[in-house]
């Protein structure tokens, strides 16, 4: 089997990372790895296209790369998923916190492309998740919870690992993302 990379998608909840992740897959054809989370859908999300939905129960059936809790909700990705989309023969995509980016790097070193998205002003975040349909009790609890903070600000472990783009501008976004694909496309030759 030829394995190809995974590009992971970090940072703080309302950074850009589901935006990122959509211009990856549309651009480039990179298959997103559809990960598992135990939290009730947003409005619109639809089970098997933007999460796999889970009960507790199911979630520990799978057979998970990484897992983390976060705001009261399990999320991880199958092993499963990372290699049915490199059976397209295309690179993958998925969005993960900067925990789960780590176990990526750690599990799969360089075929692991981290991509650590921030912005300059971290108030604005907020106001991105309330116009993306997210209930206010839930930002509010998001914006307390440890793992908000964490992610906030790329980690140690990540510094000199990831590439790190400021999600400011989508013009200069967009074009940070060409970069770095073209970059390790570059490489794989």
């Amino acid at each position: 089997m030829n394995f190809g990379k995974v590009f992971v998608i970090a940072g703080a909840a309302g950074s850009g990372k589901t935006t990122v992740a959509k211009y990856l897959h549309d651009r480039y054809k990179m298959e997103r790895v559809i990960t598992h989370t135990t939290r009730a859908s947003r409005p619109n999300e639809r089970d098997g296209v933007d999460y796999h939905f889970e009960t507790p129960a199911s979630m520990n059936k799978l057979h998970l790369l990484e897992s983390v809790e976060y705001d009261h909700h399990l999320y991880g990705s199958s092993l499963e998923s990372l290699v049915a989309g490199w059976q397209t023969g295309h690179d993958n995509v998925i969005v993960l916190d900067t925990k789960g980016a780590f176990t990526y790097y750690q599990k799969l070193g360089d075929r692991a492309v981290i991509i650590f998205l921030t912005v300059s002003h971290i108030a604005s975040l907020a106001h991105r998740m309330v116009k993306r349909g997210d209930e206010l009790r839930a930002v509010h609890s998001r914006l307390k919870s440890p793992e908000y903070h964490r992610d906030l600000h790329l980690p140690d472990e990540l510094k000199g690992i990831a590439n790190v783009v400021v999600n400011d501008s989508w013009s200069q976004t967009t074009n940070q993302i060409d970069q770095i694909v073209r970059r390790i496309s570059s490489e794989k030759d």
